[in-house]
């Protein structure tokens, strides 16, 4: 185990809350945890999957946030007690000019201020606390709302009729609504501000001052979804107060708004809502008031129940799921009320996009200033801060905002205001020039490209590519794609240093924790991320740990050459040869002979799968296959995924009773395609992943090469390799991660008896490592891993696995040997099934061929 020095437990903690007993690397996680949050630093944390990385998170963090509190609290109190005893003494003669009671009163002031801030603040905090209790101690404030369904159903019934008048509303009534506010720059808006008035007061009530808080982010809504169940079955449950933000498509609960569909037409619709509930009329003296359509308003949106629905929310730890039912009961919108909570809450869980983008942040009410931020599953931040700030436009949203644009301008013209229109011109004269950069001379020359209807809101894709403009140019590109139509066409700009907008994050932060199945190699991660954003040596602290499994119980393997002696090499200039083909079926055949239960076999792209398996159909290979296993293949409808993942688990259990000629199934599955994303292969459907072939990128795509010179101008050269050269690599891993690994391909396995509970893990490989990790669960499971391709050996690829792997691995230039010793591991595997079926431990064996 590497952690960084942490052997000083000087700012440590004796013991942890846990719902067990921890295993000892989980008390290793959570002692370097609690004292890189004390010491306020920026930890890279690696913790391979089986090993508890959530719950020690949880129960590491949470311990120091609650001793924390504690000393904020004994340090107020002391402070309080020192400033009241100097107030009742008398101050010592003073050897300025000044007279003795002036220097007196000074100091008195100074120190009665003090005073007055600690009591407010120690008032403050005991209020908090109070109303908290109050909240988990009664159970009935759940149902406060239901007195109100009267009001509710008049709500209801309001909108319904708003709805009608909008219906039967007619020509100039519905022009009217159509002309937009008088817009305000920014220097006119924060002036405006200052002597705005108080229309916002029922607002303003229920924002609260922010406490101390952790921000746990990671990539999906189910990673987050299981992250909150973990919490709820940890000793803090009773005691956290923690909210979960999400997007307006998984919250709202306005059945109207939901079905619009897409996320933007969602958003458009709920922020429309919003304005109309706090517009106000502005009629001109004597003008007479024009009848217009009422506007629509939703009936989730009120202060009392938004109020109601937050102290819920703090009071009990809520997934989404019950969030959503909670907000149904109440009448309350579960986005905004969850919003309304983050000030109050001690544990805010969110995805990436909310935490790492500085808009949506701000929206979110999210503020970083001292406080501790976790980013999970972090082996992909750096794509995923460059895909946030990078933006695309495609040429059928430019003739369409063009048109709308155009047409509102002409037609409104009269009744805009000239500082209105020159901006209107401003953003007409922008999108031309975008329009005859894609070989158009004018957007009106392409009127029938306008007219394609467009899934979201052409001018919001015109502001946000806009907005991403406003990034410095030595940090991205604009880059131009001309197709054959103008349509067919875009402009994208791409970020190419996502430190610049990292760097916001770790200068706000307290602490900031980047934790992972497989962080490896650190010195690119600290490279790109850290050192570019300013963070020096001295503030980060690094650790990782090995597997709970016994040495014995892990075999990975380099297999240089197949069952004929031909050569693994899976290079692009190779791979398509029948030779190769052949080969690759060939040792798929062996593994089915040996491997029972499912097998499940990545391809590097859809057109390599398509290529192999009409191969193997002309040689005989795939009906060799079949033979043994029947045979499955990846729909390419998302719809069908289910329906072809049921019947391969239901072929697997029907083998498994059957004494047949069948020893399971066999699942062709690409590389980031549809069985990439939220698939449980459990026990026996994933006794076995084959990976044919490494996933590399095309090198010839411009974003790549952008990418690749920018790294190669502003990063140093190690090791003889160019930073760009390093790059291909690293994408090349994260692909097999994506396709196997992020995109949580999921087994779950049952632990011995001792502890009794099923685990749900996720299946991540960063590169090559966590398809070989994620082979191990707990502590009696063992797992054999076969890496086959030449390349593999390099001893510069063996240094990317993670310690615990990298330890045990042989290279084996002859399939005999490797074929003897996955032999072994099937043996050790029947052996453990027949003598010991107390223990239902998965026998997973992983053969990469890379």
């Amino acid at each position: 185990m590497s952690a960084g020095g942490f052997t000083n437990m000087e700012n440590g903690r004796a013991q942890f809350p846990f719902p067990y007993q921890p295993y000892d690397i989980q008390e290793q996680f959570m002692q370097a945890l609690y004292k890189t949050l004390d010491q306020g630093k920026v930890g890279i944390f690696e913790s391979p999957t089986g090993t508890g990385k959530s719950l020690s998170l949880i129960c590491g963090a949470l311990s120091w946030l609650t001793d924390h509190e504690e000393k904020s609290r004994q340090k107020t109190a002391a402070l309080l007690h020192e400033g009241e005893a100097s107030l009742s003494t008398s101050s010592a003669p003073s050897s300025s000019a000044e007279p003795d009671w002036i220097t007196d009163f000074v100091h008195k002031k100074a120190e009665r201020d003090l005073v007055s801030k600690l009591k407010e603040e120690e008032l403050k905090r005991k209020t908090r606390e109070e109303k908290l209790e109050m909240i988990r101690n009664n159970v009935q404030l759940k149902y406060a709302m239901k007195r109100k369904s009267c009001e509710e159903e008049e709500a209801f019934k309001l909108l319904h009729l708003s709805k009608e008048e909008e219906t039967e509303a007619q020509g100039d009534q519905e022009d009217e609504e159509l002309v937009i506010a008088e817009y305000e720059s920014d220097d006119e808006s924060k002036t405006r501000s200052r002597f705005r008035g108080a229309e916002d007061d029922t607002d303003d009530e229920l924002v609260e001052e922010h406490v101390n808080k952790i921000y746990y982010c990671s990539r999906t809504h189910s990673q987050l979804a299981q992250f909150v169940h973990e919490v709820q079955k940890s000793p803090f449950s009773k005691n956290i107060s923690l909210v979960t933000l999400g997007s307006r498509q998984n919250l709202c609960i306005n059945e109207e708004v939901l079905r619009l569909g897409s996320i933007q037409r969602i958003n458009d619709r709920c922020v429309e809502m919003q304005k109309n509930k706090h517009a106000k009329p502005h009629h001109e003296e004597g003008a007479k008031r024009k009848r217009g359509p009422a506007k629509a308003v939703c009936p989730y949106h009120k202060a009392p129940a938004l109020q109601q629905m937050r102290d819920s929310v703090l009071g009990t730890v809520h997934d989404i799921e019950q969030m959503l039912k909670l907000g149904r009961e109440t009448h309350a919108c579960p986005y905004y009320a969850t919003r309304l909570a983050v000030p109050s809450a001690q544990l805010v869980v969110l995805p990436y996009q909310m935490l790492l983008h500085e808009a949506t942040r701000r929206a979110a009410g999210v503020q970083l200033k001292g406080q501790v931020v976790i980013i999970d599953e972090a082996h992909n931040l750096s794509d995923t801060l460059s895909s946030i700030h990078s933006a695309e436009i495609t040429g059928a949203q430019l003739c369409r905002a063009h048109s709308q644009l155009t047409q509102y301008a002409d037609r409104y013209k009269s009744r805009l205001k000239a500082k209105n229109l020159m901006y209107i011109k401003q953003i007409l004269f922008v999108i031309e020039g975008l329009v005859r950069v894609l070989g158009v001379s004018s957007a009106g020359q392409q009127g029938s490209e306008a007219e394609k209807v467009l899934s979201t809101s052409p001018m919001m894709q015109v502001e946000v590519f806009f907005m991403a403009l406003t990034n410095s140019n030595t940090d991205g590109r604009v880059l131009v794609h001309r197709q054959g139509t103008l349509s067919e066409g875009s402009v994208k700009f791409l970020l190419l240093n996502p430190a610049v907008h990292f760097a916001e994050v770790l200068k706000q932060c307290r602490a900031v924790i980047i934790a992972g199945g497989t962080m490896q190699p650190f010195s690119d991660f600290k490279q790109e991320l850290l050192f570019s954003a300013g963070v020096g040596e001295e503030r980060i602290t690094e650790f990782s740990c090995g597997h709970v499994i016994p040495p014995e119980n892990i075999l990975p393997l380099v297999l240089c050459s197949g069952p004929s002696g031909q050569e693994l090499d899976y290079t692009f200039q190779n791979r398509d040869s029948p030779r190769m083909m052949d080969e690759t079926g060939r040792i798929l055949s062996n593994i089915c002979n040996v491997v029972p239960g499912g097998v499940v076999c990545f391809f590097p792209s859809y057109e390599y799968s398509r290529r192999i398996v009409s191969h193997w159909e002309a040689s005989g290979a795939l009906t060799r296959l079949a033979n043994k296993k029947k045979i499955f293949q990846e729909p390419k409808k998302a719809n069908q995924v289910e329906q072809v993942l049921s019947e391969f688990s239901r072929c697997i259990q029907r083998c498994a009773v059957d004494a047949g000629g069948l020893t399971g199934a066999l699942l062709f599955c690409v590389v980031g395609g549809k069985m990439s994303e939220g698939i449980n292969f459990s026990d026996d459907l994933g006794r076995c992943v084959v990976m044919v072939g490494m996933p590399y990128p095309n090198i010839k795509s411009p974003e790549l090469q952008e990418k690749m010179s920018y790294l190669d101008k502003h990063l140093p050269h190690s090791g003889g390799r160019s930073p760009g050269q390093a790059l291909i690599e690293n994408l090349c891993m994260k692909a097999v991660n994506q396709s196997i690994g992020n995109d949580a391909i999921t087994f779950t396995i049952i632990t011995d008896s001792i502890v009794g509970k099923i685990v749900r893990s996720v299946f991540i490989c960063i590169g090559l490592n966590l398809p070989k990790g994620r082979a191990i669960r707990h502590r009696g499971d063992y797992s054999a891993i076969v890496m086959c391709d030449r390349r593999y050996a390099r001893p510069a690829t063996l240094s990317k696995l993670p310690t615990w792997i990298k330890s045990r691995t042989s290279t084996h230039t002859t399939f005999g040997t490797a074929f003897a010793a996955l032999r072994k591991v099937r043996n050790k595997s029947a052996h453990e099934s027949t003598h010991n079926k107390l223990l239902s431990c998965s026998k997973n064996i992983f053969i990469c061929c890379l």
